[in-house]
């Protein structure tokens, strides 16, 4: 979201609005392992609009690798959670079952997910929910030409 575009690393956008795998108020960073993947996601299956993508560099995360079936049976869930309605179960008032395995996954010191992108069949995506503080994982953001915003003005 362009708004957040100067915050890459903030996790805000999604800490406001929730997401697949992170209630509202819980900062998380979502992100494409490939390139064709990121843009397939950003667009949604619309009309495709300006964007800039950045690549990000993760160090040190323990990612629980959902789009594995034993990862899927350790934590007694199935693929049918990656076809979750997590919109329409919050619209409802309820708690998506993707919500409630990133409790599980969090208890069990996950860092976050890698999952099949729904956007990009083959592709796949990470959701991060911590990083940069002490003991987590490191990510940083590859900008050499600096062409990612620097404050909100950039995209006034």
């Amino acid at each position: 979201m362009p708004r957040w575009a100067y915050l890459p690393l903030s996790g805000e956008g999604a800490a406001r609005f929730g997401g697949r795998w992170n209630p509202v108020g819980e900062q998380t960073i979502y992100a494409a392992r490939e390139l064709s993947t990121a843009w397939a996601e950003y667009n949604q299956g619309f009309v495709q609009h300006p964007a800039l993508i950045a690549q990000l560099e993760l160090t040190g995360a323990r990612l629980a690798d959902l789009t594995n079936p034993a990862v899927l049976a350790a934590y007694d869930v199935g693929p049918e959670i990656h076809e979750c309605e997590w919109r329409a179960l919050l619209d409802e008032g309820r708690t998506p079952e993707t919500h409630l395995l990133r409790a599980k996954l969090v208890e069990a010191g996950k860092d976050g997910v890698i999952y099949p992108s729904f956007m990009s069949p083959g592709g796949s995506c990470v959701a991060l929910w911590r990083w940069n503080g002490e003991g987590e994982p490191k990510l940083g953001i590859v900008d050499p030409d600096h062409r990612l915003p620097r404050n909100p003005a950039s995209w006034l």
